[in-house]
């Protein structure tokens, strides 16, 4: 039985009645109805004229006083009026059945819930996340990277214990040291949140800082082997030295807005302003604690992140530039030479634009940068400073995502290190970004946590080891905080158990810093030997993978009988000599 609804125009007497929208049940295939209808009604037998008024008529007269319940008689051949006027005669029969017609249009809830790991979308009924495989009720938050990531959080207590055993025989062998580690953590900076709730979860969260806690004290390095240290808010007159009046003032107003942005992805709170500057004060004290001596390295453990901050502008998550105020309070506390080392998979243009004329300052970045498609587009191999600071700005651009620990190694052997020795720095700060790292949903890139650890071992074996350790992204909360607890465990004095023997870049990785070299050999002459001695060790491998792409170009090339035949357009297009003018 199929119900449905149309709309007819019924005229009675002459007179144009409204059109109005009745039930018709089709009964069988042979039955027809008619949706046009006029004062009379014919059968086989010929005209039986039975108007609209008088059967409004028989029914009046044959229907009982009020109060009176009972069905009308009505003829066997009815006009739409007749059926219109007479709704009631029906209702009895009828009133079981409306469901079957009447359209019901609830809304579809569709349920979903965001990965805690990386805040991705996936449906209700899934357990595991879709892109990184996290439980559902992960237990990061508590527990860490040591979590499982394939139980729920009620079952990890057994993992943490375990976790626990086999971070014992490090602690005891660490508090045999003298080695001395401070963590700059404060819970307040946790109050930066986007106040504003969105389709999806913004990836620079207070649960990354959650995360990295969590795993330390799971690991009983903070609290435990590292020393704490307390908390300030840095003042007007420090941020001056790196930010102009204006920029701070604006970041000084959002304090007394409920929520803003200074972009479509750099929010801020009533808390953020103060949150910056409790982030700034840690690294500028960090920074003159370990020049004083009063420890040996430091882990800032703070946010919001800083590098793309600049002068005059807040940008990419970041408010104030935390890397640049600990470079100046460094050499406020007496260092002639600071070395700063962007490891974020995005380019530091912020820390990069505060230091461009600056000599004292030697900024080394290594970051996804794909021709300037890859956000945020600056940080180009010819980009080295400028005035007379030529050389000072070091960029390490890479080409495509994916980028590993080979890569980044191989960078470090032939660009990174020999460059800082030749600066020879008082001072060394590691921005460190983690959104380079296997998972992360923004970078895409491959470096494991070994991959750090063994970056930091080679940083903090220059001129004293006095390092400074600065968070900036990451937002994969499993790879930030097993990457950030590796780092931290190499300034503990733990080895990197990273192996340097037999590192072979990927092809585009030596391309980038077959590149670089060439540029920057024009300031640090020392380069020199190291690019032609890479060019003459490297030249077979570059020279196979030519012979390999001539060799697949060949596969494709069309016979030499199309170039005179009726197939010579085609054949020019293929080999390429075909060139529109």
């Amino acid at each position: 039985m199929v119900s449905e609804t149309v709309q007819v125009s019924c005229v009675t007497n002459g007179g144009a009645k409204n059109k109005q929208g009745f039930k018709r049940k089709h009964l069988g295939s042979d039955e027809h109805t008619t949706a046009s209808c006029h004062d009379g009604v014919s059968d086989d037998k010929g005209d039986i004229g039975t108007s609209g008024q008088d059967m409004t008529a028989n029914i009046n007269e044959e229907t009982k006083p009020e109060g009176v319940s009972k069905k009308v008689r009505l003829p066997k051949e009815l006009t739409f009026q007749d059926m219109y006027n007479n709704q009631d005669a029906f209702d009895d029969d009828d009133d079981e059945d409306d469901s079957d017609w009447e359209p019901v249009q609830k809304p579809i809830e569709i349920l979903k819930w965001f990965c805690t790991n990386c805040t991705m979308v996936n449906l209700d009924d899934v357990v595991h996340c879709d892109i990184c495989g996290e439980h559902k009720e992960s237990g990061i938050l508590r527990h860490g990277f040591y979590a499982s990531p394939c139980s729920p959080e009620v079952e990890l207590i057994q993992v943490e214990s375990e976790a626990r055993g086999r971070d014992k025989d490090f602690r005891s062998e660490a508090s045999a040291s003298n080695c001395s580690t401070a963590v700059g953590f404060d819970e307040r900076m946790l109050l930066h949140s986007e106040v504003e709730r969105k389709s999806h979860p913004h990836p620079e969260r207070p649960d990354r800082l959650r995360a990295i806690a969590a795993s330390l004290a799971a690991a009983g390095i903070f609290p435990g082997k590292c020393c704490p240290i307390a908390a300030r808010e840095i003042t007007q007159e420090e941020l001056q030295m790196v930010h102009s009046l204006e920029h701070i003032e604006a970041v000084k107003l959002t304090s007394q807005i409920f929520s803003s942005y200074f972009t479509p992805d750099t929010y801020a709170n009533e808390h953020s302003a103060y949150a910056a500057r409790l982030a700034s004060g840690l690294c500028a004290d960090l920074a003159s604690a370990i020049f004083y001596g009063r420890v040996r390295n430091g882990f800032a453990l703070v946010r919001p992140p800083g590098h793309h901050a600049g002068v005059t502008q807040a940008m990419g998550f970041c408010l104030h530039n935390n890397a640049a105020v600990a470079a100046l309070a460094a050499q406020i506390a007496g260092a002639k030479k600071v070395l700063i080392v962007d490891w974020d998979v995005h380019h530091g243009n912020g820390t990069q634009e505060i230091f461009d004329q600056n000599k004292s300052v030697l900024y080394i970045s290594l970051h996804r940068h794909e021709g300037g498609k890859f956000y945020p587009g600056t940080g180009a191999a010819f980009e080295v400073g400028s005035k007379g600071a030529e050389g000072y700005c070091v960029n390490i651009p890479w080409s495509r995502g994916g980028v590993g620990d080979n890569d980044y190694i191989f960078a470090f052997q032939h660009v990174v290190l020999p460059i800082a020795s030749k600066f020879a720095p008082d001072f060394t700060i590691i921005s460190a970004g983690f959104d380079a790292a296997r998972g992360d949903p923004l970078g895409c890139c491959d470096v494991t946590p070994a991959g750090y650890a063994q970056m930091a071992h080679m940083l903090s074996t220059l001129f004293g080891g006095k390092l400074l350790v600065i968070l900036e992204g990451g937002y994969n909360l499993r790879s930030i905080s097993s990457s950030a607890t590796a780092v931290i465990k190499v300034l503990l004095g733990e080895s990197s158990g990273c192996e340097l023997e037999n590192i072979v870049p990927s092809k585009a990785g030596l391309h980038t810093v077959l590149e670089v070299l060439k540029i920057q050999m024009k300031y640090w002459p020392t380069l020199s030997s190291s690019f032609e001695k890479l060019q003459s060790q490297w030249g077979m491998y570059s020279m196979e993978n030519k012979k390999k792409q001539l060799k697949k170009k060949r596969l494709f090339e069309p016979p030499l009988c199309w170039r005179w035949g009726r197939k010579q357009l085609l054949y020019h297009i293929l080999t390429g000599n075909f060139h529109l003018k």
